[in-house]
């Protein structure tokens, strides 16, 4: 079983992952990822979680979540399992 939570994160890894949105890009903000994904809030907001634990995005305060400039290996375990 996969949450929404997860679908949207491996959604947007796949995305960074792609150039689709590049090394220090910016991502959407939660309400505008929300009606992308057609998903709430709080479910945006444990995706992006995820996202900073995958060493993926780093989050400022007031400022949003920004692509890291160097990513992690594709290798490493995405939280598809379900052991999270």
């Amino acid at each position: 079983m996969i949450y929404e939570w997860q679908r949207v994160a491996n959604d947007l890894e796949r995305r960074i992952r792609t150039g689709e949105i590049p090394p220090g890009g910016r991502l959407e903000n939660e309400r505008e990822l929300a009606d992308v994904y057609k998903v709430s809030a709080g479910t945006v907001r444990r995706a992006v979680r995820e996202l900073r634990e995958r060493g993926l995005v780093g989050t400022l305060p007031a400022k949003g979540s920004y692509v890291v400039d160097v990513l992690p290996s594709s290798g490493e375990p995405n939280g598809d399992e379900s052991s999270v």
